[in-house]
């Protein structure tokens, strides 16, 4: 028997054997084969075979939960996700709560995490720059939330007694650059405190939100500019309230 197969090297008989021999030389090559296929014999319901080593045909009988798995026990909750917290490291990652989204986080453990809507997208104070306006010992609220290239704005600024208007038109600086310009698109109101209300007629440009008073009973021109006088003399306690959604550059 010199007629080895490939790539197992079974002996296998040869033609010039004689009808004799080919008992035991079956027997041997039968045995050969049973000889590598020993570790297919076995197992229980629900194993699985895995490597041993890198030695050919050179297997083991598992749980599908052994060491080289990702084990069953890493999640323990409906809603468990499995991350990782490294390179061949996985993790589990507990559900959220209802209504939470699941965001990139670099500064978890597994760069993931369950936010709220507010704390996904939360509404941020910043420090405008303001021009043709002294603010004095007024009050300035100037927050914006930020989704995407999408900006929400709210304004507001309330009259101090050193508070006032040294220019025409007046302004502040957007939180970040628009796209465009924006045009008239600025919701306002004008407050003369304990008097009336007036609508306004603000505009911006890719920098900043410039006001303005919307016609009144025809004594202003269509959108006229906000000055100290106009629409009245603006003094203590005196607001404007401004809110816009514009797209950042």
């Amino acid at each position: 028997m010199t007629n080895p197969t490939t790539p197992f090297s079974w002996q296998m008989p040869t033609a010039s054997d004689l009808v004799t021999d080919l008992p035991a030389d079956f027997e041997t090559f039968g045995q050969a084969v049973a000889t590598s296929m020993a570790d297919l014999l076995g197992g229980t319901t629900g194993q699985v075979l895995s490597k041993a080593s890198n030695t050919d045909m050179d297997f083991t009988w598992v749980t599908s939960d052994d060491a080289n798995a990702i084990q069953n026990a890493i999640v323990d909750a409906k809603g468990d996700l499995i991350s990782a917290t490294g390179s061949d490291v996985p993790a589990r990652l507990a559900v959220g709560a209802n209504g939470e989204m699941l965001v990139a986080d670099s500064s978890t453990s597994t760069g993931l995490d369950w936010k709220t809507a507010t704390e996904q997208y939360p509404w941020t104070s910043y420090t405008p720059t303001f021009t043709n306006w002294t603010v004095g010992n007024g009050t300035v609220v100037a927050r914006y939330q930020q989704i995407g290239k999408t900006i929400n704005l709210f304004f507001t600024f309330t009259f101090g007694t050193t508070s006032a208007f040294t220019g025409s038109p007046p302004n502040f600086t957007l939180p970040f650059t628009g796209a465009r310009e924006l045009g008239r698109v600025v919701n306002t109101n004008l407050r003369d405190a304990g008097v009336i209300d007036q609508p306004g007629l603000s505009y911006a440009n890719t920098a900043s939100v410039f006001i303005g008073i919307q016609n009144v009973s025809g004594t202003y021109p269509f959108a006229n500019d906000v000055s100290a006088t106009v629409p009245f003399t603006w003094t203590t306690n005196d607001v404007i309230i401004c809110s816009l959604t514009y797209e950042a550059a």
